[in-house]
């Protein structure tokens, strides 16, 4: 098991294997979560806010073109989710009983 080595103010000098294995490199974030065995770190990815909001605004854009026009009002929608999900919790319940 590889170690991870505290050096001077508390920086963490992780082996070679596991940067290689989670692609990292310096300047990359890690998550750190104290759980029961001890500390977990996790690879995340940090982006800018504008930058994840355009990402987003232009991903939602994409999937509201391809979407059919709806020739239902906004309440007879909404209505018919919730009995979508009705049904849905209705079968879920029978597989789990």
């Amino acid at each position: 098991m590889p170690l991870v080595k505290v050096r001077r103010f508390a920086q963490l000098t992780i082996p070679a294997q596991l940067r290689k294995q989670f692609n990292l490199a310096e300047g990359d974030y890690l998550e750190a979560e104290a759980v029961k065995e001890g500390i977990l770190l996790k690879p995340v990815t940090v982006m800018e806010r504008e930058k994840a909001w355009q990402k987003l605004s232009a991903l939602l854009d994409k999937v509201h073109a391809r979407q059919p026009k709806s020739n239902k009002s906004p309440k007879e929608e909404e209505e018919e989710i919730a009995r979508m999900v009705k049904a849905f919790r209705k079968q879920h319940a029978k597989h789990h009983a």
